[in-house]
């Protein structure tokens, strides 16, 4: 597959890439994400709402496989413990080394890479504040799930709470369920290993982990396949959006260049350039046909002819 550039996402005329630069931004957007998610916690009663109508959409439609996948997981340990590892840690560690190997190896479409990934998860906060939802694992006993994580705690840091760590379970937004980012996430990841990678093992990669973490995140309980459905449908917006995002923000940084760099030309005390004819020449440069001065101080000039200049009469013979 040619690695094309998106259209309106090339890296010409743009400054060069430097870690201790993106670095900051990166953390600066993940912490806005971190408490906007937060901030977007709903009423319970509206969440729980929402989520028994994803329920009852997916039953009518027969696509909920959350119940049999998660009465696997529950019942056979080696494979729900592997799962609530995979469900709490692997975003945390794929992403970021995806994102740096882009950087690293991939240079001229890290930039188009990283806005993807940050656009998409500005329109997924924008989904948790809209539509909080109660993930399967909160619902009510007789809905027919088991919070795996709960189950299988003793084995990880978590608790209860989702996969936060134990006694920060308040540090996390358990309604934000629609859409899945951990899906999203695996997408991303994967989209840009079968692009980039360049070799059987990384396309195979890039197949296995988006597909195994939408089983998991099910599985697990802590999500219905609708929400896996929305976080894909999240990402494909993100792509669609980010060359106009690159557009805007290069704009917004030319703008703000041309507002804060001073005006060097025409200065006082810069040196004049000596002009004729409205050619610039540098000093000490002689035009064609241009009269030569041989003034010194305190001496007439002379009327030689060859003082006079081309233009001068020759002297009567």
């Amino acid at each position: 597959m040619p690695h094309a550039e998106t259209p309106g996402t090339e890296a010409t005329g743009r400054p060069r890439l430097r870690w201790w630069t993106e670095l900051p931004l990166i953390l600066l957007v993940y912490a806005c994400y971190s408490a906007g998610r937060l901030l977007a916690r709903g009423d319970v009663s509206t969440a729980v709402d929402h989520g028994l109508a994803i329920l009852r959409i997916e039953k009518v439609l027969h696509i909920n496989a959350e119940h049999p996948l998660n009465r696997l997981f529950t019942s056979e340990a080696w494979i729900g413990v592997p799962a609530d590892f995979w469900y709490a840690s692997l975003h945390y560690l794929v992403t970021p080394v995806i994102l740096v190997w882009i950087f690293r190896s991939r240079t001229v479409h890290y930039r188009a890479a990283r806005t993807w990934l940050m656009t998409s998860t500005f329109l997924g906060l924008i989904g948790f504040t809209l539509l909080p939802t109660c993930p399967p694992r909160l619902l009510d006993a007789g809905h027919g799930f088991v919070d795996t994580m709960a189950q299988y705690s003793s084995y990880g840091w978590w608790a209860g709470e989702a996969s936060a760590p134990r006694g920060l379970g308040g540090l996390t937004n358990q309604y934000a369920a629609m859409p899945s980012l951990h899906v999203g996430w695996a997408l991303w990841c994967g989209v840009l290993l079968w692009r980039y990678s360049g070799n059987r093992l990384g396309r195979i990669a890039g197949v296995v982990y988006p597909l195994v973490t939408t089983i998991v995140v099910m599985g697990t309980a802590n999500h219905y396949f609708l929400d896996a459905v929305a976080g894909a449908a999240v990402m494909g917006a993100g792509l669609l959006l980010t060359p106009l995002v690159m557009r805007t923000a290069q704009r917004a940084r030319a703008w703000l260049l041309a507002r804060i760099t001073p005006v060097t030309g025409g200065s006082a005390g810069a040196p004049a350039s000596i002009v004729s004819g409205g050619c610039q020449t540098s000093a000490g440069e002689r035009i064609p046909r241009q009269r030569e001065s041989r003034l010194t101080a305190g001496v007439e000039p002379g009327a030689a002819p060859k003082d006079a200049g081309d233009g001068a009469p020759a002297p009567a013979r």
